[in-house]
């Protein structure tokens, strides 16, 4: 893999995770009206970090699993295959159902990580990034198969925890940006008359990015 593919997977992972933290579905509101009932900044980055938190667990027991069977290089590619037709079949569930599931309502706000953990969960955050993941894992010398294990085997666990880090740090950070900016300027009238939906966004960005890890494999052969 040339370095400006690698690099180019590494910034999909950032602005996916840019994406979600501007998402107001992923929970920066929550953030602001912790800060405002208690009337302290430091209320609101501690919901930031459990937002973080949960968002971060939910990524890595999406990724965590496929890193694992990567090392059975004999199956790769139905692996990829697999992941990718799961993160379509996400995308188009998503994309037909466009309720919110009632059970994160549920969840108090005291809760921030388990919502956060819910919310990303039941949103395919962590399906996003399979496609991308398997990417990342791949290796130059995709015909001699002990070499692609060796490295495989030693490097696709902590490139899944980096993964998801990276991700969780781009989503906490400009979703963090936006509800210091509403607590402190903006007020809760911006959440209200600026409230914007990025649900079909988000379930066409599942499609497409499952459909192309799905064409890559065939391309790569």
């Amino acid at each position: 893999m040339s370095e400006w593919t690698t690099a180019g997977l590494w910034l999909a992972v950032i602005a996916s995770g840019i994406y979600h933290g501007i998402n107001p579905g992923m929970g920066w509101p929550l953030a602001v009206s912790a800060g405002l009932l208690d009337r302290r900044a430091g209320e609101l980055f501690r919901a930031l970090g459990l937002l973080a938190t949960g968002h971060f667990v939910a990524m890595i027991g999406i990724l965590l699993p496929f890193g694992a069977m990567l090392t059975l290089i004999a199956w790769e590619r139905q692996i990829r295959i697999a992941a990718g037709l799961i993160v379509v079949a996400a995308g188009i569930y998503l994309l037909i159902n466009r309720r919110h599931p009632r059970v994160l309502v549920r969840i108090p706000p005291t809760q921030l990580a388990l919502w956060s953990f819910a919310a990303a969960t039941v949103h395919g955050a962590g399906l996003m990034l399979v496609p991308i993941y398997l990417g990342l894992c791949q290796t130059g010398g995709r015909d001699v198969g002990h070499q692609a294990a060796a490295t495989l085997a030693a490097g696709n666990l902590i490139t899944a925890t980096a993964v998801s880090v990276l991700h969780t740090a781009a989503m906490i950070a400009s979703g963090g940006v936006i509800a210091v900016a509403v607590y402190r300027w903006l007020g809760p009238k911006f959440i209200s008359q600026s409230w914007f939906n990025l649900d079909i966004v988000w379930a066409v960005s599942l499609i497409l990015v499952g459909g192309i890890g799905i064409a890559s494999i065939g391309y790569a052969q």
